[in-house]
């Protein structure tokens, strides 16, 4: 079963819509917003908030939730970099320093904005940590809070309040555009929903944790050793017998995919995807920022679900997003 083709076709701009009755109202919700997110300039006009986001599918649902009243810039924006070898510049530095909200993930994920904030403290700036917003404690092993559609609806609730703050006389404005993005969670949680029900035995390797949350909503058992999703997250290389316990996934064909992070590729990733292509094991590419031009966060993740069920409906794969 491949969930709502025309609604990545009308999301992406790339082909004529196809009009499906039960995908009409998700795809006019998720048709709201789809504003890059790269630079923003650096002079910002009156009466519109400056705000920074440390990833930009953060920095996307500040875009949908401030709308005009916002100009947005996202520091890590390429999804064809690894944004764990990252290095902010002077010019990342100064827009942090002149931002009024600043929304970022924590858990050590983008640690480099913590330092950019201590060395230009403001009393004037609010600063969002999406890990304090789901009371994450530090002994958390996925930083990938993304993932999580429900981390993600608390996420911009907080983006609202701390821009009706910030402008107390366009709350109603953010209040309405919260309710919008809302609503767009609750359908694509649907969608989520019905592949789980259709869906009772599914499995999926994985090279990093970083779709792990949406594989679990979705009702996949990840059968990827916890310690070796966290070795290689981490840059450690993994013990030989979970690289032995992990390619016997793929020749024992005991899953359905293989969720790859297209962002960060080594010898050894590209040789558990070379594996899985050997043993006819469909890859998903996932990734760590939402990928630009032409998704919104909703579309983005709607994409990556529909790319898993054309995995296990089709044995399809996406290496990557179009």
């Amino acid at each position: 079963m491949f969930y709502g083709q025309p609604m990545r076709d009308f999301l992406t701009h790339r082909r004529s819509i196809r009009k499906i009755a039960s995908a009409a109202g998700l795809l006019s919700l998720l048709a709201t917003g789809l504003s890059a997110c790269g630079a923003a300039s650096l002079t910002t006009p009156p009466g519109v908030i400056r705000a920074v986001a440390a990833e930009n599918q953060y920095g996307n649902v500040i875009s949908q939730i401030g709308g005009r009243y916002v100009d947005v810039s996202s520091v890590l924006h390429n999804p064809n970099a690894d944004p764990h070898s990252f290095e902010a510049s002077t010019q990342v530095a100064q827009e942090i320093g002149q931002a009024s909200l600043v929304v970022q993930n924590g858990l050590g994920y983008d640690s480099f904005m913590d330092n950019i904030e201590s060395a230009s403290p403001s009393s004037s700036r609010h600063v969002i940590v999406v890990q304090h917003v789901i009371a994450a404690p530090p002994s958390t092993t996925n930083p990938h809070f993304w993932y999580d559609l429900h981390t993600m609806a608390l996420v911009a609730r907080a983006i609202e309040v701390r821009l009706a703050t910030l402008q107390p006389d366009h709350r109603a404005y953010f209040v309405q555009r919260l309710a919008t993005f809302t609503t767009s969670l609750t359908l694509l949680q649907t969608v989520i929903n019905q592949f789980r029900s259709a869906h009772s035995a599914v499995a999926a390797a994985v090279t990093e944790p970083v779709a792990d949350y949406l594989l679990v909503a979705m009702g996949f058992t990840i059968k990827t050793p916890v310690a070796f999703q966290d070795d290689v997250m981490n840059g450690i290389d993994p013990a030989p017998q979970d690289i032995s316990d992990q390619n016997a996934l793929f020749t024992a064909r005991e899953v359905d995919v293989l969720c790859y992070n297209q962002q960060v590729i080594d010898p050894l990733t590209i040789s558990f995807q070379d594996n899985a292509h050997t043993h006819d094991v469909p890859i998903v590419g996932v990734y760590e920022t939402m990928p630009t031009p032409g998704y919104n966060y909703q579309s983005w993740m709607l994409a990556e679900v529909n790319a898993l069920a054309a995995a296990v409906d089709n044995h399809t794969s996406t290496e990557h997003l179009p």
